[in-house]
This record gives structure tokens, C-alpha cells and sequence, in this order.
């Protein structure tokens, strides 16, 4: 005879674990919704997001570096055994200036300065007595830099908002040398003109008074930025390109209208 509490029985018995599963998968979706829930109240700067253009500044470090590409003659010369790069820290300073043009969309220019050091390590074979000689070549950079980039914001959480953000600069070494002095030793000569593209992510934090954000960004040359001198030390390197990784502290513009001083003025 067929028992419909008996077939309930058996059902649940035999699916205990899938309906716990269901049943946590279900909970957690409902926990999500509450937590959202709770980061939709916007608390500093409401205002912030109808702004269509605001400015601010840019701190930041960096670690300049190249990626090294060896020529084809480099296993038959009888000099250079070996080039390797090391990079060292330096430090950005720019200018922020955003144009919001939807939503989740901004344009931004940020014109600065960047600083830094690469070094190269050559390792040079010395026939005179027979031994390995190591030239290290101290390489100083002073970049004007323009980027252009486009940043894509995610909706905002109470005061917090992750963004990504890319595009391409153009940096003009300003270190770059025309000529190389002999007194100084062993040298290369790098290119005054670096075009770049540049990818990124950051995350937006809204204080009382002013945004401030941090942002880690990787910049990429596309050009060869080596001149050859038809020295044993360019004749290692086929192309050479610049690349450098950007941790950015950035303190942008305000809503003038939440600040003290404004009001009592008013």
C-alpha cells in the first residue's frame, strides 16, 4: 500500500545532504543581502559622484626597471659574458585632474614628475688577464610624465569603492644623455621619449573632507628605448624596454559644500 509519509521519510534520508547544502547556500545568499544592505547608506561626501570635474595630487613610489632583449650575435662576442638589470625605488609626484563622463566612467590626466634609478650589471671577459670583470652602470631617470587613463568604478559601499583603471603615457627623460662622457666610465644611452601603456587597480576611500585612494598601477614601454653605440655593451641588447611598477597615494578634491568653514560663511 502506498504511504505518502513513508515516501517523505525516504526521500529526506536519502537527500539529507543535498537539502543542508541547499539550506547554506540559502542562508548565505540571504546574509550577503543584509550585509549590502547595510553599505547602501552613502555616509561621507553624498555630493562627491555629481561632481563633472574635480582635482587633487598624486604621491607615490615606484621601482623603475627594464626588460632586456638579447641580440642574436650575443653568444659570439668575445667580451660580455653576461647583462643583467637591477631596479631600484624611486618616488612620482602628479597632478590629478577627473572628468567624470558616466556613472562608472572617468577620464583622467595626471601630468607629474617621476624619479628613479636603474642599474645595469655587466659581466665582461678580460683578455688582458684572463678574467671576469663585473660594470655595474648606475643609469638616473627624471621623467616628465603625461598619462591619460580611464578608470571604471565600481558602485559604491558606504565610504569604500574598488576601481580598475588603464591607458596609455607619454614620459620624456629628462636624465637621458645626448652624449656620454669617457671620464665616467662605461655608459648607455637611453632614448628621451617613452610611450607607455598602463593598467591598474585602486580602491576609493571617502573621508569627511576629501577622497583619498590607493592604487597600484603597472606601466609597460612599447619602444626600444636603447641607442646604440656599436659598443660591446649595446651590441649585447637587441631592443630594451622600460617598465615600472606604481604604488600611488592619492588625495583628491573635496565637496565644498560639507565644510565647516563654508557653512558659517554662507
Amino acid at each position: 500500500m502506498y504511504n505518502k509519509n513513508n515516501f517523505f521519510r525516504l526521500y529526506l534520508s536519502k537527500n539529507k545532504e543535498y537539502l543542508r547544502k541547499i539550506i547554506f547556500i540559502l542562508l548565505i545568499l540571504i546574509l550577503t543581502k543584509a550585509t549590502f544592505a547595510q553599505f547602501d547608506k552613502v555616509d561621507n561626501l553624498p555630493k562627491y559622484d555629481f561632481q563633472i570635474i574635480h582635482f587633487g595630487m598624486s604621491l607615490a613610489v615606484n621601482t623603475m626597471d627594464f626588460t632586456i632583449h638579447n641580440s642574436s650575435t650575443f653568444f659570439m662576442l668575445d667580451s660580455v659574458y653576461s647583462v643583467e638589470n637591477i631596479p631600484r625605488f624611486g618616488f612620482n609626484i602628479n597632478i590629478v585632474s577627473n572628468l567624470n563622463i558616466h556613472k562608472y566612467f572617468s577620464i583622467r590626466f595626471l601630468p607629474g614628475l617621476n624619479f628613479g634609478e636603474r642599474d645595469m650589471d655587466y659581466v665582461v671577459f678580460s683578455h688582458q688577464d684572463s678574467t671576469f670583470d663585473r660594470t655595474l652602470m648606475k643609469i638616473e631617470s627624471t621623467f616628465l610624465d603625461f598619462p591619460l587613463l580611464i578608470k571604471y568604478k565600481s558602485k559604491r559601499l558606504n565610504n569604500f569603492r574598488p576601481y580598475l583603471i588603464g591607458g596609455g603615457s607619454i614620459k620624456f627623460d629628462l636624465a637621458a644623455q645626448k652624449r656620454i662622457d669617457v671620464a665616467e666610465g662605461p655608459m648607455i644611452r637611453l632614448r628621451r621619449t617613452n610611450y607607455n601603456y598602463e593598467v591598474g587597480f585602486g580602491t576609493d576611500f571617502f573621508l569627511q573632507y576629501f577622497k583619498f585612494a590607493l592604487e597600484l598601477k603597472y606601466v609597460v614601454g612599447i619602444n626600444n628605448v636603447l641607442v646604440p653605440d656599436y659598443t660591446q655593451y649595446t651590441k649585447a641588447i637587441e631592443r630594451m624596454n622600460s617598465k615600472m611598477i606604481v604604488l600611488s597615494f592619492l588625495f583628491e578634491g573635496s565637496d565644498i559644500q560639507s565644510l565647516t568653514f563654508w557653512k558659517k560663511n554662507k
